[in-house]
């Protein structure tokens, strides 16, 4: 970080790596115990800011000003200058997770999931105006899905959300983060209605099919066939099942239920109007399946 240049004959830096570069507990401690020094502004503009973990886009504290009319840059640039925050790469970000933490504390539960929610949902009027920013996608339906589904004020509401979660979803998977876009299916899921088969059928069809998806891609095949119950049971019609059936009889072969599988597959053949010749017995199956490589 520091190094005396022989041939500048002066010592020189890298003020980037400086500023980005952790500071020692000690010192995080004692900024922890400053917070509370700070104008009324400056505290309530780092708890914000807390809402969204160690950092935040500066585009997004620009949106939640212009949405919610809250005054929060002047505030966190006074943070910066006191050193409780950095502002690089187009982001304010904590000094040390300790910081962050208190000032997340000095939140009550109820206040923080009022929080979430009314930030979650300034970004999403954000997203669905700017349907290819993807980062501040993932950002607004991540502050809703921790505001919970309790903010949900009808079903068109709940329906929305739902939709936003599962282009998240499908984003994360595009990424081939299957872990996180099962979260915002799981979170999609929650905030549809109790009738949402019937009065949201293609939207709960989507996250039910590609919560399958996932749960394939992760290895989780008890949660698999949850959500294929599911479908099975509210699906319209034969064809709706058959992404679902297909991903369960992959499982049952990862698993080694061959035989499970073999009668799975043969059935969905029958009900698609293919009827195959069925063995008596495993040795006879696998004897057919040598034949035919």
């Amino acid at each position: 970080l520091l190094n005396f240049s022989l041939s500048r004959r002066r010592w020189v830096w890298d003020e980037e790596k400086i500023q980005s570069r952790k500071i020692p507990d000690d010192v995080a401690i004692f900024l922890t115990n400053a917070i509370g020094q700070l104008s009324s502004e400056v505290q309530a503009a780092l708890c914000t800011l807390s809402c969204f973990g160690a950092s935040a886009d500066i585009s997004a504290v620009k949106i939640l000003e212009d949405d919610l009319g809250l005054k929060l840059q002047n505030s966190l640039d006074a943070a910066v200058a006191d050193g409780f925050l950095d502002k690089l790469n187009g982001k304010y970000q904590f000094c040390h997770d300790r910081v962050q933490e208190t000032a997340y504390k000095m939140l009550s539960m109820e206040d923080r999931a009022s929080r979430h929610s009314r930030y979650g949902l300034a970004l999403c009027r954000y997203t669905l105006k700017n349907i290819n920013d993807d980062a501040m996608l993932f950002t607004a339906v991540d502050q809703v899905n921790r505001g919970g589904p309790h903010i949900v004020s009808g079903s068109d509401h709940g329906s929305l959300l739902a939709y936003l979660n599962l282009r998240a979803g499908k984003k994360a998977m595009d990424m081939s983060d299957f872990a996180s876009a099962l979260a915002f299916f799981d979170h999609g899921i929650l905030f549809l209605d109790e009738n949402h088969w019937h009065d949201n059928y293609n939207l709960s069809l989507e996250l039910f099919d590609n919560a399958v998806k996932c749960t394939y891609a992760i290895g989780d095949h008890q949660r698999l066939n949850q959500f294929s119950e599911q479908v099975l049971s509210f699906a319209r019609s034969f064809n709706d099942k058959l992404t679902v059936i297909y991903h369960a009889v992959s499982a049952l072969c990862d698993a080694s239920s061959l035989d499970e599988a073999i009668e799975k597959g043969v059935w969905v053949l029958s009900m698609l109007g293919e009827d195959l010749f069925q063995p008596s017995s495993r040795s006879e199956t696998l004897a057919l399946i040598e034949k035919t490589r």
